[in-house]
């Protein structure tokens, strides 16, 4: 049976000027790729934050790989397991070199340092970035760092990616190869994105955030001319008609 990874119950969350979540539901399960999205400023990235810990919701249950999650000693089991990349590459590099940066993650969960570098090492040549090891990560492109904040996370091995804007600051060939290899791996995912062309080729369903709660979106395909994949959200009781082989009569999801 395919019980969830991660399971979000009623959640409710606010900011001290303004209300966020109101009653949220959310599960992933193996095998997952799912699309979070929504206008800026709806939540997604807190919605990623309260996964792992990094912020705590008002009232609701959080349950990771079978259990309830509730105070900083259950999430640092969750964060071992679930890779987060951050928005910003800013927030996620902090060490000398680009080799450390990637190898603090397998180090931090008890890995010999040996072994650590060795998932480093791998790591950045799976994401073409074998010559970078000695690179001093302040210095690089905005690309390169995003790419290196990616090897800091996919080092650490985990079940789970939640992954925020990941191809922000990617050149067209670089993101194709990044698409390619997340589409290859068999970690359940969460993706925030407003790039619908990735989105589009890599998740298996989708979800949109907006006004505090999530709604269920359908990843449609159309028999066009052309074939192609269009992301849609069906509103509630209306039934989706093609009167005209190119005629799109549900709503297209937003992404903000």
């Amino acid at each position: 049976m395919n019980e969830p990874l991660i399971e979000l119950r009623r959640i409710t969350f606010a900011y001290p000027d303004r209300p966020v979540f109101a009653d949220l539901d959310l599960s992933l399960r193996r095998g997952d790729r799912v699309a979070l999205v929504g206008p800026n400023g709806a939540g997604k990235t807190t919605l990623l934050h309260l996964i792992v810990g990094l912020a705590p919701p008002s009232a609701g249950q959080i349950l990771a790989f079978g259990a309830e999650r509730r105070i900083e000693r259950d999430f640092q089991t969750v964060r071992a397991r679930v890779g987060l990349l951050f928005q910003d590459a800013d927030d996620q590099l902090f060490c000398p070199t680009v080799l450390e940066d990637v190898a603090f993650g397998p180090l931090n969960l008890g890995r010999p340092s040996a072994q650590a570098r060795a998932d480093a090492l791998e790591t950045l040549d799976l994401l073409g970035l074998s010559g970078f090891a000695e690179r001093v990560t302040h210095r690089l492109s905005a690309g390169q760092k995003r790419l290196v904040a990616l090897a800091t996370v996919l080092a650490m091995r985990p079940d789970v990616l939640l992954l925020d804007e990941p191809t922000n600051g990617l050149d067209e060939a670089t993101e194709e190869r990044l698409t390619n290899l997340l589409a290859g791996m068999d970690q359940a995912m969460i993706i925030v994105s407003h790039d619908r062309r990735f989105l589009q080729r890599l998740a298996t369903r989708a979800v949109r955030l907006a006004d505090g709660r999530l709604t269920e979106a359908t990843l449609h395909s159309h028999g066009h001319s052309h074939y192609h994949t269009h992301v849609h959200l069906h509103a509630p009781g209306v039934a989706s008609e093609h009167v005209h082989p190119d005629a799109e009569l549900d709503h297209e999801l937003d992404l903000g």
